[in-house]
């Protein structure tokens, strides 16, 4: 996430928090903090979360990434708006290759050089944690990592997520249209 202050202003509009510009964030991995946008007293924020929410009793590491959205364990920040969050990114990593010779494959859209995914968030004894949506990859980001990618939300489509009912809100976690996501950089072999 490299995009300025000015620049999140200019795709989400006004908004509260710390105008300062924000670090380059050039790579965002679990556990670490993550710049997020969510409503607090009617208002959209900017802050920065801890990206991980944690587990299930039977589970060590902390969630990243929301699938099942029927498990009672997200359902109820699901069904709240006031738990959803934009996760603003300027491109995602899948990682493709073998075990011990992976690499990254970055994506980004085709239309704009900033948009977001869909996230959750809740408070915790640690500050607030959170993770975003994934759901079905797409032909572009399934070439690489078949099994999921993140859930892709279009500029229109943020009022939904953030104020929406749980049905009107989880109907856009689907697959995000292979002709907006493209292949921004393939890291070399090391």
């Amino acid at each position: 996430m490299t995009a300025t202050v000015a620049e999140i202003a200019k795709l989400f509009g006004s908004f509260d928090g710390d105008r300062s510009n924000l670090p380059s964030f050039e790579a965002i991995y679990p556990n670490r903090d993550a710049p997020i946008l969510r409503n607090v007293d009617g208002k959209l924020t900017l802050e920065t979360m801890t990206w991980g929410v944690p587990p299930p009793a039977k589970a060590s590491r902390p969630v990243t990434n929301v699938r099942n959205l029927k498990s009672p364990f997200w359902r109820s920040m699901l069904n709240t708006p006031e738990r959803r969050c934009l996760v603003p990114v300027t491109s995602f990593c899948e990682w493709e290759g073998e075990a011990g010779s992976k690499r990254k494959v970055w994506f980004g859209r085709t239309d704009t050089p900033l948009f977001s995914f869909a996230g959750i968030w809740r408070p915790t004894e640690e500050g607030p944690r959170m993770a975003f949506l994934t759901t079905e990859a797409n032909d572009t980001v399934g070439a690489v990592h078949p099994k999921a990618m993140p859930v892709l939300l279009k500029q229109e489509d943020h009022e939904t997520w953030l104020t929406a009912d749980y049905d009107d809100a989880t109907s856009l976690a689907r697959p995000f249209d292979d002709a907006l996501v493209e292949v921004v950089e393939r890291e070399s072999d090391s």
